[in-house]
């Protein structure tokens, strides 16, 4: 008889992370909190309700296509110019300090005599995993202190921007040349053929939703399945083609259009509530199910803490340090260091990447999973203590 588990399955996903994500609302946290507490307290690390399947893989995987998708659409070409070199130099620092900083953590703990390059890149993928930045919690809390607008929030939504950007070309090297077989220069090759693919690919369908959104401005249902078809046969052929990551693709895909201002709001809202009511949180949930706290070991542990520790600092220290080379005061250098703490979702995206590509252990998870938490709800309480 055929089993229907899996209608069990996502109803009580759908339910428990819609309720704990209502709940982290509460207390002034972001929904992704509620929703990686429901894997872990819901998978096989502790009640063991909750089971990966190829069903849930396969819908977690689409439903993280579709959050990159959203992070290029949402990007700003116009925040960007507000801060122009500022947030330049702000990102720069602030991806490389945290990069190095992650690298050595994990080096220092779990270094081996054998220096292969699968353990040179399992070290630089971590910390990859700490260049990224997830500002929308930072973004909230300067919107409460009425600051969004002033020079501290165009500086930090722009050097978000940029980071995303670097994190992304970042993670595209690492697991390109991740497979033994593959030689370096044929991957630094496939990768520029790679963007030049895209630049090619985005004139022409950047041209023909122009196109679109002049002669048909009611068909706009269309253009948000057009817009949906395209991203995911970007990921696809940025994958199987070039040996790129598929969230790359997406990203890219929403980068290409996201200056269709007139339409972007409402693919924005289509797809938002697809991936909102079903995709999303399935994805979320499975990264807490691979999070079993409760058999961690001293080490891993000790290496969360310390690399909770080493994510809080090296952005702090890094941005922090750009914005006082741009002239900043120390006063506002040392909230843009702040305001880029929380890693979020962009982190988890990273590390289910590198989980797959056999770059980070399951065992290594819950630190990532930590990490994430512990400065999704340090930033907005140190970034109001330190405006104020």
């Amino acid at each position: 008889m055929e089993s229907y588990n899996f209608l069990f399955i996502i109803a009580v996903i759908l339910l428990s992370t819609k309720i704990f994500g209502l709940l982290s609302q509460k207390v002034n946290m972001p929904q992704v909190v509620g929703a990686l507490l429901v894997g872990i307290l819901l998978g096989p690390g502790c009640l063991g309700i909750l089971h990966e399947t190829d069903f849930l893989m396969q819908t977690a995987e689409i439903g993280v296509i579709l959050l990159m998708f959203q992070a290029g659409l949402d990007t700003e070409f116009d925040e960007l110019k507000k801060a122009g070199k500022a947030s330049l130099v702000i990102a720069f620092i602030g991806v490389t300090v945290p990069f190095f900083c992650g690298a050595g953590i994990y080096w220092i703990f779990f270094h081996t005599s054998d220096f292969t390059q699968k353990a040179l890149l399992q070290t630089c993928f971590v910390g990859v995993i700490l260049t990224a930045t997830s500002v929308s919690i930072t973004v909230e809390t300067l919107r409460e202190m009425g600051k969004l607008k002033g020079r501290i929030g165009a500086s930090i939504l722009g050097a978000a921007i940029i980071d995303d950007i670097l994190g992304i070309l970042a993670l595209t090297v690492i697991t390109g040349i991740s497979s033994p077989e593959v030689h370096i220069g044929m991957v630094a090759l496939k990768i520029l053929l790679f963007f030049v693919f895209v630049a090619v690919c985005g004139w022409i369908v950047f041209r023909i939703f122009q196109y679109f959104q002049k002669k048909h401005p009611q068909g706009k249902r269309r253009i948000a399945i057009y817009a949906i078809s395209f991203c995911l046969l970007l990921s696809y052929i940025s994958e199987v083609f070039f040996g790129v990551a598929d969230i790359t693709g997406a990203y890219f895909a929403g980068l290409i259009l996201c200056n269709l201002t007139d339409i972007r709001d409402y693919i924005v809202t289509r797809i938002g509530i697809t991936s909102y009511m079903f995709f999303t949180p399935i994805f979320f949930a499975g990264i807490g199910m691979k999070t079993e706290l409760t058999g961690m070991s001293s080490i891993v542990l000790v290496f969360s803490l310390v690399l909770l520790i080493g994510a809080i600092l090296s952005k702090v220290i890094g941005c922090g340090l750009g914005a006082k080379f741009c002239g900043y005061e120390n006063a506002e250098a040392l909230s843009v260091g702040i305001g880029m703490i929380s890693r979020g979702e962009v982190a988890l995206i990273v590390a289910q990447k590198g989980s797959q590509m056999g770059l980070i252990s399951l065992r290594l998870f819950p630190a990532i999973v930590l990490v994430v938490i512990g400065t999704t709800l340090l930033t907005p309480i140190l970034l109001k203590l330190q405006m104020k």
